[in-house]
């Protein structure tokens, strides 16, 4: 059974603080994802699969209310798009995590779905362990793992690199396998506009090159596509899902079982 932060009483939450659960926190955003997906596809993904690791996890987690509102100002040409400003969203994280170590929770996995996250939800984990000693918390993102990557390769049909980059055949077939009554596939459309790669590690897809760009995305995309929607699949979400359940339990027992050290002042 999925224990809710949000739906248990006080007395409860102080007893869960003291049986070193992770509190799991999914962030996302709402923004453009085509003309086939919602906007708030990349708040739907993480909670998701967060549910199901609670659920396959009761008494090892705790799952917080998903985190709406990301960094995404280069989606606002687009409309229902909603921002934080990147110190603002820092900052939310911060409160949040802060008010998790203050009540005495000590393990925090914030699983995150939108990419120009990433590095912000990095910055507030690493601050969230510099100010609270004791605590340890982790981020990522989904179907990262080398054993994700390695399925994503095998089984996909869009072409790499460029057809699982956003609103693509990856999240379109996640959201069929989570979500198909708020999929309109008959308006999926394929676009593939990311400036072509020169020779320089530069593309975008689920692993993006390591050299980074990102402009208006109305100068990218017209439809709000990267990738390939239409070869989308409930099957194909359906694995992918699993995997991202079975590797964010595996990333949770390594958050709970992992023990801070002695910080040493070298002056």
């Amino acid at each position: 059974m999925t224990t809710k932060y949000d739906e248990c009483t006080w007395d409860e939450i102080r007893e869960y603080t003291k049986e070193n659960r992770v509190a799991l926190i999914p962030v996302g955003t709402l923004e453009d994802h085509g003309y086939h997906l919602p906007i708030n596809t990349d708040v739907i993904i993480p909670k998701t699969i967060l549910e199901k690791v609670t659920e396959a996890m009761p008494e090892k987690t705790i799952l917080l209310p998903e985190v709406v509102h990301g960094y995404s100002p280069h989606h606002m040409d687009f409309p229902g798009s909603t921002y934080l400003r990147y110190d603002q969203f820092v900052e939310h994280l911060l409160s949040i995590t802060s008010a998790l170590a203050h009540h005495g929770f000590t393990k925090m996995y914030i699983l995150n779905g939108h990419g120009s996250n990433e590095s912000l939800c990095t910055i507030a984990q690493q601050e969230t362990n510099r100010r609270n000693k004791d605590v340890v918390c982790m981020n990522s993102f989904y179907l990262t793992s080398p054993e994700s990557l390695k399925l994503i390769q095998q089984i996909r049909k869009s072409d790499y690199p460029g057809g699982m980059g956003h609103a693509c055949e990856l999240e379109t077939s996640l959201m069929l396998a989570i979500r198909p009554d708020l999929v309109k596939m008959d308006k999926a459309v394929k676009e593939i506009d990311y400036p072509k790669d020169i020779g320089a590690d530069f593309y975008m897809d689920w692993a993006d090159g390591s050299l980074k760009y990102m402009p208006w995305w109305s100068e990218i995309s017209w439809s709000g596509v990267q990738g390939d929607p239409t070869v989308a699949s409930a099957e194909t979400g359906k694995i992918l899902l699993e995997q991202a359940v079975n590797e964010a339990m595996k990333r949770v027992n390594v958050i709970q079982h992992i023990e801070r050290g002695k910080r040493v002042d070298r002056h």
